[in-house]
């Protein structure tokens, strides 16, 4: 009989991949350099989305807790997002709404409570590497930038900037980590925790 082999695949770069380059490119419409398209859509469903929880239920099976909050509920986050910008474009939904969930201020409630997580989320990489701290730190900020942008407080290109800075240091600590397992020495450096 063939013993199994217990050794998972660390589905981390998976879900750090699905979120970074969904947040790089809704970020460049952030900027104002394009509207949102179907492309935008698509990834934030498949990519940013589905990506994201199949790396989050393999953070399960690996017992981390977590990656499994994290990447599960970011995938869902990316879902939410996109059937908010859709849903109100589908009849039978307009028609039966008197306050569409796309309103300028009540979306700066949606930013603001993804914003509350991901300050949480922040603390709990206080205790893991510093391109994790980096990420959750950018992404934090980017919610609440975008929280204050609907409320009417700021605007400007330069949270779309901000966004893209998020999504590209996500890309990095995934394709680190995927060449550091894959080499079995640091190829790219992720940093230490602060605290111990």
């Amino acid at each position: 009989m063939v013993e199994k082999n217990n050794i998972l695949a660390n589905p981390a770069p998976l879900g750090l991949l699905g979120f970074g380059i969904t947040t790089v490119l809704l970020n460049i419409h952030n900027t104002g350099a394009y509207g949102v398209s179907a492309m935008i859509l698509a990834m934030g469903i498949f990519y940013g989305g589905l990506a994201q929880i199949i790396a989050g239920i393999m953070e399960f099976k690996k017992g981390n807790t977590f990656g499994t909050t994290a990447f599960t509920s970011y995938g869902l986050f990316w879902i939410s997002l996109v059937a908010l910008w859709v849903f109100p474009s589908l009849t039978f939904i307009a028609a039966g709404s008197k306050a569409g969930a796309t309103e300028t201020g009540f979306m700066a409630f949606y930013f603001f409570m993804w914003g509350l997580f991901t300050f949480c989320m922040f603390i709990g990489t206080l205790k893991k590497n510093t391109g994790l701290q980096f990420i959750f730190g950018s992404l934090f900020v980017l919610f609440f930038l975008l929280a204050l942008r609907d409320w009417g407080y700021i605007s400007g290109a330069w949270i779309g900037y901000e966004g893209i800075i998020c999504g590209l240091s996500a890309f990095y600590v995934a394709i680190a980590e995927l060449l550091n397992e894959t080499y079995g020495k640091t190829v790219l450096p992720l940093g230490k925790p602060l605290i111990k």
